[in-house]
């Protein structure tokens, strides 16, 4: 399963939500990030949605509610 941070106008995470592998796959078999946001936002209605990683394998960390993404650094950053 794939996460995906929903982000606020200002860049923070309002919620984190999961989506299916499947969303992500390209017809040649390749997930892509921008085929879930994609998917989001047809289910949404906005693009504000960058994904996420459980084991911080991408973008610093796993995002929470309440982290900020920073676009300059492409990373969530923790609260504090």
């Amino acid at each position: 399963m794939a996460h995906f941070a929903e982000l606020d106008a200002g860049g923070y995470v309002t919620r984190v939500i999961v989506v299916n592998n499947a969303e992500l796959l390209s017809p040649d078999g390749v997930e892509e990030e921008s085929r879930g946001v994609l998917f989001l936002r047809q289910l949404y209605g906005h693009d504000r949605w960058k994904q996420t990683s459980y084991s911080g394998s991408m973008r610093g960390c796993y995002a929470g509610i309440g982290y900020r993404y920073d676009a300059e650094r492409d990373a969530f950053v923790p609260p504090g």
